[in-house]
Formats: C-alpha cells, structure tokens, sequence
C-alpha cells in the first residue's frame, strides 16, 4: 500500500470510532470559530484538565469577539493567570479587535491564519471545525499518529516532515466532516496514540494500517530529535511583607513576560548574608526570615533555576514598587513563575 492510500483509508474507521468514543469537551458543546479558537489557543501547551476551567471563566468575562476586543489588557491577562506563555493573551486580544473591526470572523483557511497568533494547526481547526473546509490540523498529537502510522523514521520536529503529513492529511481529511476527523485524530492522540509508554493499540481503530503496530515498532515512533538547549538562569526572588502587604512591581512591556507583576529579584543564587545585604541596597531593614524556598520554572527555551526568601520587613523599598494588599494583589496577573511565592503568601 502506498503511503498516501495508506492515510487516505483511515477516515472511516477513525470517524466510526470517533462517534463512540469522543471527549465531552465544553468547547463542543457550543461550536462556532470564537469558542473553537480561543480553546485551541489555551490547550497550546496545556493539558485539556487545566484548561477547562479557564476556558469557563474567559467565556464568562468575555462571551463575544466584541467583548474581548473591548477588554482591558490587565483584566486579560489576570484571567490567563497560571495557564503561562502570556502572548497567547496578547495575540487574543490584537486579533479580536481585528475581527470586530472587520465584522465577522474570517472564515477561510488564508485568512484565519493571517491573524495575530493563529499558526497553520490553528487555523486548521478553526476552518475545519467552525467552517467545514476540507483541510487538516497538524500538531504533536497528529505528528505522532502520522509517524506511527507510515512507519516514518523521519524527526517529527523537522519542519518539512511537518509539511510533507500536512498535505498528505489535507488528502485525506473527508470533505463531508472536516471537523470531526481533525478532533478524532486529536482524541485518539490524547487517549489511544499516546506520547509515552505504551500505546493502547488494542483499543486503536487504525492499528490494522499501522506499519508500526505491524512491525513491533509503536515505543520507537515517534523520532523527536531538538535542536535547541535550554539556557539556565539562576534568580533570587524575595517575597517582601509589610502590615499585610507585599511587595510587587511591574516587569517591562517588552520581552518574557511582558507587562505582567512579579516579586522583587535579582540575578544569582543569593545565600541570606547576601540576601540581607540587597535587602538593605533596597532600603528595607529586614525584621523576620520567614522561609527560604528552592523551585524552577522553565520557558520555551530558559529555565528559571530560584532561591526564594519570604521576609518581614520595613522600609519603603524602590520607587516603582506597590506594596499590595489583597485586593489590589488580586488585579495583577503574576505568572506562573512565580507560583511558589504565591501560595506562601495564600497561606
């Protein structure tokens, strides 16, 4: 069988199991291009668990193209608090002021990925999903299954492997349910086709044209090969409290993590001698060490390796910091990052 029949044959038996065996998602349940996009812009590197209930509270706060075009950034971004990579957010908000200008949300292929933040796998299920057009949507999930699936040695990460699975699938996607067979194969990565450890072929409606089910081969498929090394940077970062508030000050508006809050920190692994010594260059005099905290955070491509100091202190500290209370804490987004700090000062 050649490759291309290959993918060609699997619709059928992928879109008979879909129907038994697909996800309730709320994002199915009320289908149109502004639920399907936003959702696919949140799964991007997040797990569909963590995910729901942001999705719930952003159609809450926004439950119209037109009303995220109307938000406030802060507003936005606090709402994406915790789920990371925060131009997703930005790119949210840039391209539905796009659309609201336009009147409607675009609906071909072309045009849906012209907008700000919409790769070729999102524009994919959104024209599939919300528009019926006969095109597929590609990510890791789908790289895995095509790798699994042809028997391909190739590395799934190399940009022309990608393509050359992209067109292949825009073939075979079936024309009378475009959106269906791009979320099946999005299901059957997600519950079946999995990243690691064994897969569930017994339970694969496809394993019968699978070369690698055939040759033994499913925990070798797919071939990942990265060319790029996360960088580490080493940070001390101290959460600052004083009469029942805590120190926060605003990271510029450009770069990682543009524009959101953080606490104060600088660069090094700073034991406490240290520590008290740039507590006392910021002014404060320290009156209690509270805890001292090891954690990491890691980026796309930086790894945030933290020593953390939770301190009582007094002194008014640097001219661009707020000392919040909880009500104003809870108006700033603060990635992440961050989260350890967060949770002591919760606690």
């Amino acid at each position: 069988m050649k490759q291309q029949e290959r993918f060609n044959a699997i619709a059928a038996p992928l879109l008979a199991w879909y129907d038994n065996n697909k996800r309730d998602l709320p994002w199915r349940q009320q289908v149109s291009a502004y639920h399907t996009w936003v959702s696919e812009i949140m799964l991007q590197q997040t797990r569909v668990a963590a995910v729901i209930p942001y999705y719930q509270r952003f159609f809450a706060a926004f439950p119209t193209v037109e009303d995220l075009a109307q938000a406030d950034e802060q507003q936005l971004l606090k709402l994406w608090e915790g789920l990371g990579y925060y131009s997703r957010a930005r790119n949210l908000h840039k391209a539905a002021k796009l659309i609201a200008q336009r009147g409607s949300f675009p609906e071909s292929y072309e045009e849906i990925l012209a907008l700000p933040g919409i790769g070729e796998y999102t524009a994919g299920a959104i024209a599939s999903i919300a528009f019926g057009r006969k095109v597929s949507a590609v990510d890791g999930n789908v790289l895995r299954i095509a790798a699994r699936l042809g028997g391909y040695d190739d590395n799934v990460l190399d940009p022309k492997f990608r393509r050359r699975i992209q067109l292949m699938l825009d073939e075979a996607v079936c024309a009378d349910r475009p959106g269906a067979f791009n979320q099946a194969l999005m299901d059957l990565g997600a519950t079946v086709c999995l990243p690691s450890g064994t897969p569930l072929c017994d339970s694969c409606p496809l394993r019968q044209l699978c070369l690698a089910y055939e040759q033994g081969r499913q925990k070798e498929l797919p071939v990942r090969i990265s060319k790029t090394k996360k960088r580490t940077e080493e940070l001390t970062v101290f959460l600052l409290l004083q009469d029942g508030r805590a120190a926060l000050r605003q990271r510029d508006d450009r770069g990682l993590l543009a524009s959101l809050w953080e606490y104060p920190h600088v660069s090094g692994m700073l034991d406490e001698s240290a520590a008290a010594t740039q507590l006392s260059a910021w002014g404060l005099i320290p009156h209690r060490w509270v805890k001292r905290l090891q954690f990491h955070h890691i980026f796309t491509h930086i790894r945030w390796e933290m020593t953390g100091y939770v301190v009582e202190v007094s002194g008014s500290g640097e001219a661009d910091w707020l000392w919040a209370d909880g009500a104003e804490r809870s108006l700033r987004p603060v990635p992440s990052a961050f989260e350890k700090l967060t949770q002591e000062l919760k606690e």
